[in-house]
């Protein structure tokens, strides 16, 4: 199951996200398209905050995982424009996930500023 964790602030912010594991066996067709696409949003996302927000969010890449945090000090129009990358992003995962419930699951966790850019914070892997 691929685990899609946002972070976002009581605002209503979103600061980041973190991507998790596979949507199943790799014997299933159904679960490579799951995986495809989760990727295909998750790293569209990340392109996205600096092509078109103009922001390089701290990112951490490897297999089965990725990480996507904003820096420090984003805001105005630029958080703005990352608002809306990330909300689209999160608007195609969760879509998959009402069709796919066994393959992903998205959920919430409140940020928190201080533990996202710790060393030892467990947002950090």
């Amino acid at each position: 199951m691929t685990t899609i964790t946002v972070y976002g602030t009581a605002q209503g912010e979103v600061r980041g996200f973190e991507a998790s594991g596979h949507a199943g066996s790799a014997q299933s067709r159904r679960n490579d398209l799951v995986c495809c696409a989760v990727s295909v949003l998750t790293q569209t996302c990340v392109n996205a905050l600096e092509a078109v927000a103009g922001v390089v969010p701290e990112v951490v890449l490897r297999d089965g995982y990725l990480r996507c945090l904003l820096p420090e000090g984003v805001s105005g129009e630029t958080m703005a424009a990352a608002q809306i990358i990330f909300r689209t992003a999160l608007q195609g995962l969760t879509d998959i996930e009402k069709t796919n419930p066994k393959r992903i699951r998205v959920q919430q966790q409140e940020w928190r500023q201080a533990d996202a850019y710790d060393e030892s914070s467990a947002l950090r892997a």
